[in-house]
Parts: C-alpha cells; sequence; structure tokens
C-alpha cells in the first residue's frame, strides 16, 4: 500500500484488509452501498464513484446511493436510511472523528443490520464507533477530506476487487440465527428500534435479522426508540452516545 503522502500516511494495512474482506460478502450477496460524508458535504458521491469504479474494473458491479448530506438535519438522514435500506447493506462514512452528526446514524445502522466502515481523519474515535475504521495519519483532516479520502476508497475498491476475483473468500461465513434463543448470542444483547407498540406490551422492533415482536413491558418506549434486546425482551433504552474521541494516556 502506498502511502497517501509523507505527513498524511493511509491506513493499517490489516484495518484495510478486514474491512474489505467483510465488504466484499456483502457486495457478494447484492448489498448497495450507502455513503456520506457530512464532514464534506457533496464529496460523498466523489468517493462512492471512486470506489465502484475501482470494483468494476475487475468486471464486478454492485448498487451505490448516497445520503443527501449537505445542510440536512441529522433526523433527516436517519429517516432516509431508515427508508431505504435493507439489512446486510453497507454504511460507508466519511468525516472527522469529532463529527457530531454520525453518532444517530451509525447506532441505528447497527440496529438494522448495516455494516458501517468508517473513512476518517484527525482524533481517532472510541473503538466500537464503527464495524471498520480507517483512519489517515496526522491531524491535517481538511486535506484528508480534499483528496486522502479519495485514494482510500480507490486502494479499498482494489482490495473488493481483488477479494470478489476470488469466490470463495466471499462466502457467507456468519452463523445464522435462525431459532428464537440463538446458543451462540443467548448470552449478548442486541440493539434494535422500536417500530410499533402494542397495548399488550409487545412491540414490532427492527432487528439486523428482520422484524421481530418482543417484550417491552420493561421499558418506557416509544416508536423510533433503540432498545437493548436479550431472550425476546427489550431490557433498557439506549441513548445515541456522542462520538468523543480518545482520551490522550
Amino acid at each position: 500500500m502506498n502511502a497517501l503522502s509523507q505527513d498524511l500516511p493511509g491506513p493499517d494495512a490489516a484495518d484495510l484488509a478486514a474491512a474489505s474482506l467483510a465488504m466484499a460478502r456483502r457486495f457478494a450477496t447484492g448489498a448497495t452501498m450507502w455513503c456520506a460524508a457530512p464532514s464534506w458535504p457533496g464529496r460523498s458521491r466523489q468517493l462512492a464513484a471512486e470506489l465502484a469504479q475501482s470494483v468494476a474494473g475487475g468486471g464486478r458491479s454492485f448498487a451505490t446511493a448516497v445520503l443527501p448530506d449537505e445542510d440536512m438535519p441529522d433526523e433527516d438522514m436517519i429517516a432516509s436510511l431508515r427508508t431505504h435500506a435493507r439489512a446486510g447493506d453497507v454504511l460507508l462514512l466519511a468525516a472527522n472523528g469529532g463529527e457530531p452528526s454520525l453518532a444517530g446514524l451509525r447506532q441505528r445502522a447497527a440496529a438494522w443490520g448495516l455494516l458501517t466502515v468508517w473513512i476518517g481523519a484527525g482524533k481517532r474515535p472510541v473503538p466500537g464507533a464503527a464495524d471498520y475504521v480507517l483512519w489517515l495519519g496526522g491531524n491535517d483532516a481538511v486535506r484528508a477530506g480534499e483528496g486522502g479520502f479519495g485514494h482510500v476508497g480507490q486502494e479499498l475498491g482494489e482490495m473488493i476487487r481483488a477479494r470478489l476475483a476470488r469466490d470463495e473468500l466471499v462466502e457467507d461465513h456468519q452463523a445464522g440465527c435462525h431459532d428464537e434463543v440463538c446458543i451462540t448470542c443467548s448470552d449478548e444483547g442486541r440493539l434494535g428500534e422500536i417500530v410499533s407498540l402494542q397495548p399488550d406490551g409487545l412491540a414490532q422492533v427492527r432487528t439486523p435479522s428482520g422484524i421481530k415482536t418482543v417484550d417491552a413491558s420493561l421499558v418506557d418506549a416509544r416508536a423510533g426508540d433503540l432498545v437493548l434486546i436479550h431472550a425476546g425482551t427489550a431490557l433498557s433504552l439506549v441513548v445515541p452516545q456522542g462520538c468523543e474521541p480518545e482520551e490522550a494516556p
């Protein structure tokens, strides 16, 4: 991998490799890539095009869509993605580490079953801020937005193209949860988004595996709220968190 410049090195090679494999697996099953760049309105379309063109060089293609992020309220970005995205899609974000509008969008994407990939610069976000974080070195976030993100998109696209060329690498190895109680995740809470509430305390909840009926009697929830689900029960409300960077040691 070529460095972007002496003072703005590219993301860690291992991070790029892991993200490219995860994205290739999604694209192999027909996923759409949604792209947003709230820190640099208008650049999301360019980033999506550069990545798609790099993949298309290998004779493969995938659907892309750009979230209209210029002067758009956070709730409208979320509503747009909620309406059109499907579980299994990819959300590609390009933004500074301190971009406030990403917090709610990232959490909703996790509840809906979207893979999140965050290309950024500046102070690195907290662990778990996205499924994959591809971070540019240095603190020149403005220069990153002007050109660095595009280079990362090209490199990422080339790696995805190579993965797709080897079909055995993009087979879906994820363990499916086909039962009401999944053995592999029965001890973990899962995010979900309340779709509707019923008088009997049950709720329809959007999850990565589709709409589920859960017991919501333990929480004071409304439609649109995020909840933590365990064994068919909404245990608590989840408040969207900010994306404050890690404190320096």
